[in-house]
């Protein structure tokens, strides 16, 4: 079975081994950056802003699609916030589709389901805040595998029959 992959964003060097570490005890893949604009370049959605750092990883060097099943970010980060972060990947067509978890020091939930975040822990993140993330991550497995289905159907009904 294929490993989930989830970006962490965290500002804190101390917050990002401990989700790095909690995430990865549960068997996910885990890409760790420091800031919104770090993970936006990750996703392949780059602005101007972000062409002026040094990239973060080799895969945001090449030209290959990483495929993300979840974002998990720290809501107070300097810069872009998480809820920035979260923002802009609700807007992204190719990305609203991403889970996003956001996760704070503060208890400043109100308002980011509606703005589309999944869930919302207060940290320290615990195992217990982890083991809430695999329903979010089924739902898109389920989702990108109905993509795939509908899209073998749609080829499939637009075929041109071979002649003998």
């Amino acid at each position: 079975m294929a490993q989930f992959h989830v970006l962490a964003v965290d500002d804190s060097v101390i917050d990002r081994m401990l989700i790095e570490r909690l995430l990865k005890t549960s068997s996910f893949h885990v890409t760790v950056v420091d800031s919104g604009t770090k993970a936006l370049k990750f996703l392949g959605l780059v602005e101007d802003e972000v062409r002026n750092e040094k990239p973060h990883s080799i895969a945001a060097e090449t030209d290959q699609v990483v495929e993300v099943n979840l974002i998990i970010t720290d809501y107070c980060m300097p810069g872009m916030t998480g809820y920035d972060l979260l923002r802009k990947i609700k807007e992204s067509n190719s990305l609203k589709d991403i889970p996003v978890v956001i996760m704070s020091s503060e208890n400043v939930h109100q308002g980011l389901t509606e703005e589309g975040a999944e869930e919302f822990f207060l940290k320290p993140v615990q195992q217990s805040d982890v083991n809430k993330l695999k329903p979010h991550l089924l739902k898109t497995k389920v989702k990108n595998e109905d993509d795939l289905i509908n899209n073998k159907r749609r080829i499939h009904n637009n075929a041109i029959p071979l002649k003998n």
